[in-house]
């Protein structure tokens, strides 16, 4: 069973008020916080569980879970945000991501040359 973080009534975060331990029955009241990683949702907890399995490599997350690399570089970055934290630049090209949209026809291989070099792309060019 997962915690319930948001109120189901109106979605606002909610307080954990009362801590009680489950073989002595103690118990502690008040206003606690919850952490961070509580702030991701079920499904990238899921994508969690799998990128530490795989020790944090995305080559092998991406392949169990059936998704292309940069969407695993996506949903690894939604995580990171969600925890609070600044995502790397987005405008820095990935190599992996060109070369993802090569296989799928998106782009020739001229225009990913291109993209790779650094050249500005020109309004006749493929876009990337």
């Amino acid at each position: 069973m997962s915690v319930v973080i948001h109120c189901p009534a109106c979605g606002h975060k909610m307080d954990v008020i009362t801590l009680k331990c489950p073989v002595c029955g103690t118990g502690v009241t008040g206003r606690f916080e919850m952490d961070e990683i509580f702030n991701i949702s079920e499904e990238q907890m899921k994508f969690v569980k799998v990128f530490l399995k795989n020790r944090g490599n995305l080559s092998e997350v991406q392949k169990e879970l059936g998704i292309s690399y940069p969407t695993a570089r996506n949903r690894l970055n939604d995580i990171v945000k969600a925890l609070g934290y600044d995502v790397a630049d987005e405008e820095k090209i990935n190599e992996r991501e060109i070369l993802e949209k090569v296989k799928n026809g998106e782009i020739d291989a001229a225009a990913a040359i291109s993209i790779l070099k650094g050249e500005k792309k020109n309004e006749g060019n493929q876009e990337f």
